[in-house]
């Protein structure tokens, strides 16, 4: 097991034993409100848009992380076994949850796994193609299926759902609340896929460009063509032999537009793209958002909807 997981375990461990026989605590004796703690953005988003004013939410990775890489702290690790409802991912996505999860689960908190029960896609990228020397390779191991499904606006809209059944599981009392939020927003989320098909199903051109491989669903749903350089770890670094792949298959497709994700380092995809001429675009793979972002009124809906204006210039 590698060194930096065997010290989460622990500190997990201490920590169940600390608080194991103190009972489980939360904010609700005082304000009527559950405390709900989700792994990374995507989940912060939709548990807030079918929560509201009903729960105490914290977002457990900070505002901008990147959520591949992330690690928890002791203090970190605290807040979710002092939760109600922790909401995560899965599939690889917080690599982290798995060494820990034994210890959560000893205690009182309720944890949903939100991409459970949905088809996945197969990984198709290793993370080990173009590790280099003293790298970590927990960073760099291939994952076996592609964790971003909430990039399919209909299977987002299955996440919402098991965040809203979870809801009602452990606050049963406010459950015509989180039934009217999730039908609101499952409604947006119908007419994002409408939106989505009349754009790009006509689309002569398929095939894009993307630095993080993070976009698989997406292009399933809408008949596109996902050609990715870094694979679905956006801290991978490919090889010379594929950026000079990358390269040529850019020219043979006369492909303009090349995308980053606009968090990670552009410096592989900006070094293809001045290769071949091509313009840099970025299609956010939703993995956070920073707090300048957030405070201008970004969200799931609006940043799902530049990502379609950029996917619309770039099949043009």
């Amino acid at each position: 097991m590698n060194t930096k997981y065997i010290k989460i375990y622990i500190v997990a461990l201490l920590i169940t034993l600390l608080i194991g026989g103190c009972g489980h605590t939360t904010n609700e004796q005082y304000d009527g409100k559950i405390n709900v703690c989700t792994s990374f953005y995507t989940m912060y988003d939709f548990a807030q848009k079918i929560g509201g004013e009903k729960i105490n939410l914290k977002n457990i990775i900070p505002q901008g992380t990147e959520p591949h890489s992330w690690e928890p702290s002791p203090k970190d690790i605290l807040t979710i076994k002092k939760a109600d409802v922790f909401i995560y991912n899965g599939i690889g996505m917080e690599p982290w949850f798995e060494k820990i999860e034994g210890s959560i689960k000893n205690g009182d908190v309720t944890i949903l796994e939100a991409s459970k029960g949905i088809e996945l896609l197969k990984g198709t990228h290793s993370h080990g193609e173009g590790q280099h020397k003293g790298e970590d390779p927990e960073k760099n191991k291939t994952l076996e299926y592609d964790p971003h499904v909430w990039l399919d606006p209909l299977l987002a809209k299955k996440q919402m759902e098991s965040i809203k059944d979870v809801l009602i599981k452990v606050d049963p009392q406010n459950s015509p609340y989180y039934e009217k939020n999730y039908e609101e927003n499952a409604r947006k989320l119908d007419e994002l896929d409408r939106e989505y098909k009349a754009t790009l199903q006509t689309s002569a051109k398929k095939d894009i460009i993307v630095g993080h491989g993070a976009f698989g669903y997406l292009c399933k749903a809408y008949g596109l063509h996902q050609n990715a350089i870094e694979g679905l770890n956006s801290e991978f670094e490919p090889s010379p032999a594929k950026m000079a792949e990358a390269v040529k298959f850019i020219k043979d497709k006369h492909i303009k537009v090349v995308f980053t994700d606009g968090l990670s380092d552009p410096k592989v995809i900006r070094a293809v793209a001045n290769e071949v001429g091509a313009e840099v675009l970025t299609l956010d793979p939703l993995g956070t958002l920073t707090e300048q972002d957030i405070s201008r009124g970004k969200e799931y809906f609006s940043v799902m909807r530049e990502n379609l204006k950029a996917l619309q210039k770039a099949l043009e």
